[in-house]
C-alpha cells in the first residue's frame, strides 16, 4: 500500500518527492524482481474495481483477509452502512447546493478515516444528487494507522476526491505525515481553502 501511495504522490507532489522516493527505494529493495513486477498488476486491479463499482475496495479486502488489527480496536465499517450514513449526512441536496452556491464548495472532516469508506460514500451520495464532488467537495481525513491512511489516499486519488489525508491522532492534534491527492493539487485546493479562510 505504501509503494502505491508513494507512486501516486510522486506524480504530483513535488514537495514530498525526494523523501518519498528514498522511502520507495528502501521498501522495494526488500522484494525480489518477480514480486515487484506484480505490484503494478495489483494497482491495475484496484483501479478497475473502483471503476466498476466505487466503494471501499481496500477496506473490504483487508477485512476479508483479517489483516486489520482487532486487538487495537480497528474495524472497517461495512460500505452499505457508510452509504446510509452519507445519505443522512448529505440530507436535502438543496441545502448542499445552497452552501456550494454561497461558498463554492463544502468541506468534510473524517477524524478516523480508516480506508476512506465514509468519504467515498459521501462523494457517491453527492454524485447521485447531481453534485460534482470533484469540484465541490474537499476532505480532511486523519487516521492513526499509517497503512489505513495509505489505503484511503489510494482510493481517494483513484476516485479523484480532493483531499488532505494525514497520519496522526485527531484527539491530540498530532500529525506525522501529510498526503495530498492529485485532485487536491491539480485543483488548486491549497489556494481555494486559503482564500476561503481569509474571507
Amino acid at each position: 500500500m505504501e509503494l502505491t501511495a508513494i507512486s501516486i504522490s510522486n506524480s504530483v507532489d513535488s514537495r514530498s518527492r525526494t523523501h518519498r522516493e528514498a522511502r520507495y527505494l528502501e521498501i522495494v529493495g526488500r522484494y525480489d524482481r518477480s514480486t515487484v513486477e506484480m505490484f503494478p498488476h495489483v494497482f491495475g486491479e484496484i483501479t478497475m474495481a473502483l471503476e466498476a463499482a466505487p466503494g471501499d475496495v481496500l477496506g473490504s479486502i483487508f477485512t476479508a483477509l483479517e489483516i486489520h488489527s482487532k486487538n487495537r480496536g480497528q474495524f472497517f465499517t461495512p460500505y452499505p452502512v457508510c452509504q446510509m450514513m452519507a445519505e443522512i449526512t448529505l440530507g436535502d441536496a438543496d441545502d448542499a447546493r445552497a452552501l456550494i452556491a454561497d461558498k463554492g464548495f463544502v468541506c468534510a472532516m473524517e477524524p478516523a478515516c480508516g480506508a476512506g469508506a465514509m468519504v467515498i460514500a459521501l462523494a457517491q451520495a453527492m454524485l447521485a444528487a447531481n453534485i460534482n464532488y470533484q469540484r465541490h467537495l474537499h476532505v480532511n481525513a486523519v487516521d492513526i494507522d499509517q497503512r489505513a491512511v495509505h489505503m484511503a489516499y489510494i482510493q481517494f486519488s483513484l476516485l479523484h476526491i480532493p483531499a488532505h489525508v494525514m497520519v496522526g491522532n485527531s484527539l491530540s492534534n498530532e500529525v506525522r505525515e501529510h498526503w495530498f491527492t492529485p485532485a487536491h493539487i491539480m485543483g488548486g485546493w491549497g489556494l481555494r481553502l486559503a482564500s476561503q479562510q481569509r474571507s
